[in-house]
Parts: C-alpha cells; sequence; structure tokens
C-alpha cells in the first residue's frame, strides 16, 4: 500500500471511541457518564474526542486542568464539564463565569472558590486510600461542615479514585468502598444531597456495585483493556509512517548506531523516517517489530532520533510503502499494550506520549 503522508502519522478512529463508550455506558446503566479527557484526550485530541463522546451519550466531561476545560468550552461545547487538579495560583473565576465544575480536596482549596466570585459547582473529594489528591479522612467532615455552609457554593457530588480497581481481587477496593460509603454519610448528615462518583474504566468493568450516579471511564474508551477479562473494545489509535529509502546490503554489515546489529546474510533495509522524536522508544530498539508488506519485520539496531532501519530479508518494499508501527493488533500489528509490555509500563503512556509536533494526526469517522 502506498501511503501519502509524510514522516508520521497518528489515526484516531472515532466509531472505536463511539463503541467504546456505548459498551461501557450499557455496563452502568443507571449511572450517568463521565468521558474523560484529560491530557489530550490521553493523546487522541480532546477536541475532537469530547464530540464523539457527547454523540456517543456521555453527559459529562472530565479533564484534569481548568486550562483543559476552558479550551473545550471555547471550542462550542456545551456538556457539563467537570476539572479537579490545578495549581495554587489559578484563578478559579474564569471557571465559575464558564459553568465549569470544579475539584475541592482541603479548605484552602474551598476559600480559594468561594472568593473567586459568582456561585461554584463543586465536587469535594475524599482520599480513600490513593493518598494523591483528596481530603484525609481526619479532615472530611469539617471540610463537608464549611461547604454546606458556604452560600457561595453549591455542592454537587462528592468522588474518590481507586487505586487498584485494575486487579479486580484486590483488597484495597472493597476498604476503599467502605471508605467512601462512611464519606457519604457525612456528607448527608450535614445536609447535603450530592452525586456520587467512584469508579474509572477498570470498576466500570467489574464494579457495578460502585457505579453510583456518574460513572468516569478513561482508558477504556480509548479501547484499551485495564483489566485481565477479554472486553469488546476496539483501539482508536494507529501510528503509521512510511517506507522513505529502500537499499540492499551485504551479510557482515553492521546498521545504525553502535553497529549493535549485523546483517547476518544478504538483506534489503527499509528506511522509516521516524524515530525517538516522534514517539518510538529508544529503548525498544532490538525488541520491536513493524507491520510492513502484509507481514511483521523486525527493527534492526538502534532507534534513532528520526528514524529506525527495518530488516526486509528479500522483500523488497516501494518507497512510500505504509509502516505500522502500533495499532489495533486485528491483523497481527504490534499494539500500544505490546510496546508498553515491553517497556515495563501501562499502554496510557504510550498513548499519551504520541502528541508530537512532527507527528500529524487524521480523525476518522468525524461527523458534520
Amino acid at each position: 500500500m502506498t501511503s501519502s503522508f509524510l514522516r508520521a502519522q497518528v489515526d484516531i478512529d472515532l466509531d472505536a471511541i463511539r463503541h467504546n463508550l456505548t459498551l461501557l455506558g450499557a455496563r452502568a446503566p443507571g449511572s450517568e457518564v463521565m468521558a474523560v479527557v484529560k491530557a489530550d484526550a490521553y493523546g487522541h485530541g480532546a477536541l475532537p474526542v469530547a464530540r464523539a463522546a457527547v454523540e456517543a451519550g456521555a453527559s459529562w466531561l472530565g479533564t484534569c486542568s481548568l486550562a483543559e476545560a476552558l479550551a473545550l468550552r471555547e471550542a462550542g461545547i456545551t456538556t457539563r464539564l467537570f476539572s479537579w487538579l490545578d495549581t495554587p495560583d489559578v484563578d478559579f473565576a474564569a471557571g465559575i463565569a464558564a459553568d465549569v465544575d470544579l475539584g475541592i480536596s482541603s479548605l484552602g482549596e474551598l476559600a480559594r472558590v468561594a472568593a473567586a466570585g459568582g456561585r461554584a459547582r463543586v465536587h469535594l473529594k475524599i482520599d480513600t486510600g490513593l493518598s494523591r489528591n483528596g481530603c484525609p479522612p481526619a479532615a472530611w467532615a469539617e471540610l463537608v461542615e464549611a461547604a454546606a455552609a458556604e452560600p457561595r457554593v453549591e455542592v454537587v457530588a462528592i468522588w474518590s479514585h481507586l487505586a487498584c480497581a485494575d486487579e479486580p481481587d484486590h483488597p484495597a477496593t472493597d476498604l476503599q468502598a467502605k471508605r467512601f460509603a462512611e464519606a457519604y454519610d457525612v456528607a448527608r448528615a450535614a445536609g447535603l444531597d450530592p452525586k456520587r462518583h467512584l469508579a474509572n474504566s477498570a470498576a466500570v468493568l467489574t464494579r457495578p456495585d460502585l457505579h453510583f450516579d456518574v460513572v468516569r471511564p478513561g482508558i477504556a474508551m480509548y479501547g484499551l483493556n485495564p483489566v485481565p477479562q477479554a472486553e469488546d473494545l476496539r483501539p482508536a489509535m494507529t501510528f503509521r509512517s512510511a517506507v522513505a529509502l529502500v537499499k540492499r546490503v551485504e551479510a557482515g554489515e553492521s546498521v545504525s548506531y553502535g553497529h549493535t546489529w549485523t546483517t547476518p546474510r544478504d538483506t534489503t533495509l527499509a528506511l522509516v523516517p521516524a524515530g525517538y522524536a516522534d514517539g518510538v522508544p529508544r529503548s525498544l530498539s532490538g525488541r520491536m517489530d513493524v507491520w510492513l508488506g502484509g507481514q511483521r519485520r523486525p527493527v534492526a539496531g538502534r532507534v534513532c532520533m528520526d528514524q529506525l532501519v527495518v530488516d526486509c530479508g528479500d522483500h523488497e518494499p516501494a518507497v512510500g510503502d505504509e509502516v505500522v508501527l502500533f495499532g489495533a493488533g486485528t491483523h497481527g500489528e504490534p499494539t500500544a499494550r505490546e510496546w508498553a509490555d515491553k517497556l515495563g509500563t501501562i499502554d496510557y503512556e504510550i498513548v499519551t506520549s504520541m502528541y508530537r509536533p512532527r507527528v500529524r494526526r487524521r480523525y476518522l469517522g468525524e461527523r458534520s
């Protein structure tokens, strides 16, 4: 197949995202769905993904920073937006004016939001055991009472985040659920009637008892499965490049920096103009394949900043032939999960790393 694109490209299948979100919503039929589009939608592009998520039934969109939420609002997104983690210098006034719900984890944050002007919609976060953001249990009652008494805020919800939901039998999840229930009782005793949201992607798939009023699917909506069990999720991102140069070399020639690989036979090498500046980890040198000419072919030698070399054996590709670095795996091509497993990380890191200046994005399944 001859490619018309330059250097490196990620294709984002918005139909796959719609499919995944519809599946996840069906797993939690009594709950609203908050599609998490933080970090530029896990590297997939916040605005196109947000639009696809709303088309698939999401009634909330979740961002990390207020700036992320405001960018969506300014682009015309009218769906409820939730932003939960910012630096102490952020002015919440713009978020309140744009009707963005704000996460609150401390009395200090509550005071800053209340002083920002207007009436803010807030979600109080209880730390149930992740020990990151969130109010510690010992300070929870004071935070709840202060929020309930503050006329400049409306407490919309309480929420927390699970640490080990991707390990379905891990006892931490039950402990966190117990602490969350206790925190909810404190909020109710203070006269509040908040929504509850706790379930991330893994809990949406494995813990229906924790779905509550809103579920927050993240990685699963992009088609990457956080739990061991099989699910009909479709990976949305494919990373492509193209052959830039083809050459035949004799046995005994070494390839790329450090001469870490030497041809064991006469072979054909294909140069691909994508390297670690484009999201191909150098640490995959000698450990990765690409999909070229209808089959997997090994990368020869070290991955460089701007390029890599593929050992094609007796196959002679044409300049411009498509190279898939990772994709859905449907045809046997490498996947983001495969890269992650080889690197000792998670596929979240692989896809979020694909937002790079030289990597062009193409969206499939856009609706006018």
